[in-house]
């Protein structure tokens, strides 16, 4: 399907760029922008929008330009949806620059009629980060949840895959065309989105990608969810101009508790400022929207497949090679095991610290905590303290290092 308007609206994005908030106000002005770009100059100057800059860029652009991009679509099997089409996302139209074009690759699910949630992270992501976003994929997919990322190493691909697993609705928004060859180790996992869910970019198919681009698409991620997640991000990552542009949308933003590792850098501060409401698991999440999620049944969380983990590419390392590990000794001789010989090898009880200077209620979740896993649930109910302030008091501990996050909103102390 390509839009009625598409000529004109992909030769608008090749003059006047991308991300810009004059597509929006031209599309406001103009029921048929058609008698728009058909006009002159004169109409051009007086609709009171563009610059001098942007007229001239007009003036000297032909519409085979658009035709071209069309026909490339057309060989490729795209769709293109505009800005002025009613199929167009009322949730990505109301943000300030809404792209003129979406590309379309498979299909896009009605995002305005269903609870979508933004999954992003850092593509140097660690084990826990991977399994996370992977389970928080797979699990909200179980709950007929729609999920969006940027198609990246690390977070953002394990996420994707995890959708797939449970057979969800995953949207992929790259950073550049989506026929562009950028990221081939994700080849595979992108033509398997297309099958259930879509991969999207407001960029020509074969579009190479630039620094600035992903900034700019991370505002597509946030438009289109109902509310955005942060799983394990540096101070300087992509993932919190995500965050900050859904804030400024108005949408939920969450962050998995994390440890103080720089990879938790970003999405910590963000849980300490306020910005972002702390989560263990999917079900925070869904919390949030009450009733807006359709279940099918409880979903085993616990016991969720993991074999395609260790495809997932991260940025920094390649997955798909392994190096047996060998310990040597001062001598050079092999070690194939190390064994444990004292005689009264015992685990070590861990205590309680004192002189904390916690506030009361997390002083007196602390006292309570013990080395057995404990549900956030149970210490809601057997100390008489919200949930809430539980989870509150909870980040705190976890950031003083002095409680341990479990799978399953259990709490072990440290």
């Amino acid at each position: 399907m390509i839009s009625k308007n598409a000529k004109f609206w992909i030769w608008l994005t090749q003059t006047l760029g991308y991300n810009t908030p004059k597509v929006k106000r031209l599309c406001e002005l103009y029921p048929d922008i058609s008698q728009f770009c058909l006009s002159d100059k004169r109409e051009w100057k007086f609709c009171g929008i563009l610059s001098d800059a942007d007229i001239s860029k007009l003036s000297s652009t032909s519409f085979d330009i658009s035709q071209q991009i069309i026909d490339r679509c057309d060989e490729l099997g795209y769709e293109i949806l505009c800005i002025d089409d009613p199929k167009y996302p009322k949730c990505l139209y109301n943000i300030d620059t809404p792209p003129a074009v979406i590309y379309i690759s498979g299909n896009l699910p009605d995002v305005d009629n269903r609870l979508t949630i933004g999954i992003v992270g850092t593509r140097r992501a660690t084990k826990y980060g991977l399994d996370n976003s992977y389970k928080i994929g797979y699990a909200l997919s179980k709950y007929g949840v729609a999920t969006v990322s940027g198609g990246a190493l690390g977070i953002d691909c394990a996420s994707h895959r995890g959708s797939l697993a449970a057979d969800g609705i995953t949207v992929c928004v790259r950073g550049c065309g989506i026929n562009c060859s950028y990221l081939k180790e994700n080849a595979g996992m992108r033509k398997a989105i297309t099958k259930r869910g879509a991969v999207i970019s407001e960029y020509p198919p074969d579009e190479f990608p630039r620094n600035y681009y992903f900034p700019a698409r991370n505002r597509i991620i946030s438009a289109l969810s109902d509310g955005v997640v942060i799983i394990e991000s540096g101070v300087k990552s992509g993932s919190l101009i995500t965050a900050s542009l859904a804030l400024e949308q108005g949408k939920e933003v969450f962050a998995l508790l994390g440890n103080n590792s720089p990879q938790n850098e970003g999405s910590n501060n963000r849980i300490k400022e306020g910005t972002a409401i702390p989560i263990t698991d999917f079900m925070d999440i869904l919390n949030a929207f009450d009733n807006l999620y359709a279940t099918d049944g409880e979903v085993d969380f616990d016991n969720i497949s993991f074999e395609d983990i260790e495809a997932i590419p991260v940025k920094g390392k390649s997955p798909f090679k392994k190096r047996p590990k060998t310990f040597v000794n001062n001598n050079n001789i092999p070690i194939k095991k190390i064994v444990d010989n004292s005689d009264n090898t015992k685990s070590l009880k861990k205590h309680h610290k004192k002189n904390l200077n916690l506030n009361i209620t997390a002083q007196k979740i602390y006292d309570y905590i013990s080395e057995e896993p404990v549900h956030i649930d149970k210490i809601s109910s057997d100390l008489q303290i919200p949930v809430f302030k539980v989870l509150s008091s909870l980040t705190e501990l976890e950031m003083n290092d002095l409680v341990t996050a479990l799978q399953g909103r259990r709490y072990v102390i440290k």
